[in-house]
């Protein structure tokens, strides 16, 4: 049986964004998109964390696609895109994020009218021959947590929470999303200290 929590309880399609003194390394200083919540749990993708040096093309050559061979052919002047450390759950597996423009059968999940998500080969060679979304964040791994986890975390003060925008989700700067995630919620980040909110 549920709570009773109404859809607008959740946090799907919006932001999460680390505290300092959260206590687990994985997610300092991360900005979370939750594609998902429910009573079931959370699951979310890192938006603003390199994948290592891994790039699109090394990618595609690990699933034997490399681009610019057939059955791939690039795109001339086509921008691939960054590949984001998306959270320690899975991290073989590829997900990406993507603007409202694409949508691949039963395997797109719509998460409001602005994002989807696409978790297949598929989308990444239509990515690579330039006929992908129009946005795209892709990444390796999620963040997920079972039920009232996510809740407790923040009662914690483990995160705080944002409204979703395209130009924050999708932008190729990793560095400035987590000061324009607080920038949104109008906190500064040099007032920020471990201690926040705790007596």
């Amino acid at each position: 049986m549920g709570t009773g929590k109404s859809k607008r309880d959740f946090l799907e399609g919006q932001m999460i964004v680390a505290m300092p003194g959260m206590g687990d390394p994985r997610f300092e200083r991360s900005v979370v998109y939750i594609c998902a919540h429910s009573d079931d749990g959370a699951m979310g993708i890192i938006v603003n964390k390199p994948a290592g040096d891994i790039t699109f093309a090394d990618l595609m050559e690990q699933l034997n696609m490399p681009v610019g061979a057939d059955p791939i052919r690039v795109n001339e002047g086509a921008e691939f895109p960054l590949v984001h450390f998306g959270g320690p759950v899975e991290p073989g597996r590829g997900f990406v994020l993507h603007s409202a423009d694409y949508e691949l059968n039963e395997s797109t999940l719509a998460i409001d009218n602005r994002v989807g998500l696409t978790a297949t080969i598929d989308v990444l060679k239509k990515i690579a021959e330039g006929e992908g979304p129009r946005r795209v964040l892709l990444a390796l791994g999620y963040a997920g947590w079972a039920p009232g986890q996510l809740e407790a975390e923040m009662k914690q003060n483990g995160w705080l929470h944002c409204p979703s925008d395209e130009d924050l989700l999708f932008s190729r700067d990793m560095d400035e999303k987590y000061v324009r995630a607080l920038a949104k919620m109008g906190v500064d980040p040099a007032m920020l200290s471990e201690n926040v909110g705790r007596a």
